[in-house]
């Protein structure tokens, strides 16, 4: 009879193994889950840097006196937006404008401002060019109409 209980005992025991258990399926979930927290608010900071600048620099060239001052001054937007998120990644930037894409400061014109960039995803290296497959590609388009006062003076 002591054996049998001795058995029972052994079988049902549970000592010390719940800590081990939890610290490995901690490890194992907490990771990746952290990882992807990290990657996703990367992502998200990109895009709402993306879609600040091209905002911002569709207002700045709709309201500019001139065309070579508008470009000059909706690049410095978005270099200031994406500064301003802390993005070093360069960023393209495309004007377009309808009904004239060769006047674009005409009243009731339509100016269309379409930013692009392609993010790192956080603590990926540089092995085997890596780092430029784990990119994330971010990309915003703002759209205003030239003022119909636009280049009127007072």
């Amino acid at each position: 009879m002591p054996r049998a209980k001795f058995w029972a005992d052994a079988r049902w025991a549970d000592d010390g193994s719940a800590s081990i258990e939890f610290i490995s399926a901690g490890l194992l979930l907490l990771v990746p889950v952290m990882y992807l927290v990290l990657a996703l608010s990367s992502v998200q900071q990109a895009m709402l840097a993306a879609e600040g600048a091209s905002r911002h620099a569709v207002r700045v060239f709709v309201q500019a006196t001139n065309e070579a001052r508008a470009f000059e001054r909706s690049t410095t937007a978005v270099q200031f937006a994406f500064a301003d998120a802390h993005i070093t990644q360069r960023a393209s930037t495309t004007i377009s404008c309808r009904p004239t894409p060769s006047d674009c400061l005409v009243p009731g014109s339509r100016v269309t401002v379409t930013v692009r960039a392609s993010i790192p995803l956080p603590f990926i290296p540089d092995v085997f060019g890596l780092a430029q497959l784990a990119r994330v590609p971010v990309s915003a388009s703002s759209t205003e109409v030239v003022s119909r006062f636009h280049g009127a003076r007072p």
